[in-house]
Parts: structure tokens; C-alpha cells; sequence
């Protein structure tokens, strides 16, 4: 009667053993095979973590009008105001713009010269020399990929790779498609793609370098190619912070300056 009971115990707890490995297993996959409408809310609940960012690096631009590189920091406080301070070798101060989504401020320091005016479409193409708009600036400084818009929003295609999740949102009025590559481990976006439905690339962004700050995977290197408006961005950041307390932003303007008013 004992080894039938000790028979019979064996089983229960090989029985339960298994059970419960059955159900890691089960959460471990259903977690690597999120749907994608939690997949996108999850990387965009993610950008929005972010209210304070203060980053040190490079910025290479590349477009028709300029080729150049610079020791850069950026501080952003969301959605209020971004400053972005430019720096020769040996840290001399070459340029500061001051931009909130009202006005502007840029100071060219060589010059003594400071621009101000207020915020409109196509000013940061004049002061930075980046035809971007106020809020894809924030994003692009920080490498976020503003997904608000697809929150509600079904992809065409969705591909579960073992290493990396491929979505695609097709905009069939406006003949074009956003390709989303995402790390399967940690949900990142490691690349936007968005293209003519028939395959030609007019814009791709590349990030690289994860860290996570504050519960919070920031890339420290982020790439742009934007043909459409034959514009390249590089960033290579050093050292970032995020979610500190950070002053209200401002420029130091000498009072000798000069002042044009835009």
C-alpha cells in the first residue's frame, strides 16, 4: 500500500513539475509573440516616459547647404522648449538655439549676432540648417519614433522573426508605407523605414547603442537619411540623462549683441 501511495505522490509532483514549466514556457512565448497593437502601445507608452532629457555628443549634418560636424548638448524639457548648444575644439562656444513651440532664440556667438523671432514652419530649417518640424525635432534628438497616430491603428503586415518583429503600416491614399524593425528582447525600434508602396526609401532611421536610464531603453546612436528633403543626421551621444531636474531653459545674451528680429 506504501509504494502505491509513493507511486501515486510521484506522479502528482511529475505532474505538477511539468504543469508549471508548461506555463513559464507559455509566458515566456506569449511574451515574444505580443500582439502588435500592445507591441506599439508598449514602445510608445515607452517615448512618453521621457519628460527631461539632457544629452552630450556629436551631431553630423549633411545637406545642400552644409557638411559639418560639432560637439553638441541638447536639453529638453517636453513638450515646452529644446536648447541646443554647439562647441568648437577645446570647447569654444560656436552657437545657441533656444527653441520652444512659440519662438526662437539663436545666437551666433563668432558673430555676437542673436536671432529671435517667433515659431513657424520652416524657421528650424533656417536657424539649424534641418528641415524638421518643432516636435520631430524633440524625437529626433532623443530617438523616439512618435507612434501616437498608430495606436488605433491595425499594421498590413506583421512578421515575428526570432531576433527581430517587422511591422508595416500602408497608406494607400497617400501611396506610401512606415516599416517598423523592433528588437524581439526588449522592444526597441531599431529602424523606420517609410517608402512609396512600391518599395522606394525616401526616409530611414537607424538606432543603436541601447542603454536603459530610468527604466527606459534611450539609443545612444541614431542615424537619419531623409532623401525627401536630401538631408543626413548622425548623433553619437556620450552621456545622457533623463527625467532630471532640469531650470527653465535660457541663453546667456551679452548686452553688446546684435538683435535681428525674424
Amino acid at each position: 500500500m506504501k509504494k502505491v501511495f509513493f507511486g501515486l505522490s510521484l506522479f502528482l509532483l511529475m505532474m505538477i513539475s511539468n504543469f508549471s514549466g508548461c506555463t513559464a514556457t507559455k509566458s515566456i512565448d506569449e511574451e515574444r509573440i505580443v500582439s502588435a497593437d500592445r507591441l506599439i502601445k508598449r514602445i510608445e507608452a515607452n517615448r512618453r516616459k521621457v519628460k527631461t532629457f539632457v544629452g552630450s555628443g556629436t551631431i553630423a549634418i549633411k545637406n545642400k547647404e552644409m557638411d559639418t560636424k560639432s560637439n553638441f548638448q541638447v536639453e529638453i524639457i517636453k513638450p515646452d522648449s529644446i536648447k541646443v548648444s554647439f562647441f568648437g575644439p577645446f570647447g569654444i562656444d560656436l552657437a545657441y538655439a533656444l527653441i520652444n513651440n512659440n519662438s526662437f532664440q539663436f545666437y551666433d556667438v563668432i558673430n555676437n549676432q542673436i536671432y529671435r523671432g517667433k515659431l513657424h514652419s520652416g524657421i528650424i530649417k533656417d536657424i539649424l540648417k534641418i528641415n524638421i518640424e518643432y516636435e520631430e525635432l524633440i524625437d529626433a534628438l532623443t530617438g523616439g519614433v512618435d507612434l501616437s497616430s498608430r495606436l488605433r491603428e491595425m499594421p498590413e503586415i506583421y512578421n515575428r522573426g526570432s531576433d527581430i518583429f517587422e511591422i508595416t503600416f500602408v497608406d494607400s491614399i497617400a501611396d506610401k508605407k512606415d516599416i517598423l524593425k523592433i528588437r524581439s528582447d526588449n522592444f526597441v525600434i531599431t529602424q523606420q523605414q517609410i517608402a512609396k508602396i512600391n518599395g522606394k526609401v525616401f526616409y530611414e532611421a537607424n538606432y543603436g547603442g541601447f542603454r536603459k536610464i530610468d527604466e527606459v531603453s534611450v539609443p545612444y546612436q541614431l542615424s537619419i537619411d531623409d532623401k525627401a528633403n536630401e538631408q543626413k543626421i548622425k548623433i553619437d551621444y556620450r552621456k545622457i540623462e533623463i527625467n532630471k531636474k532640469v531650470d527653465k531653459l535660457k541663453i546667456e545674451i551679452p548686452e553688446d549683441a546684435k538683435i535681428i528680429d525674424l
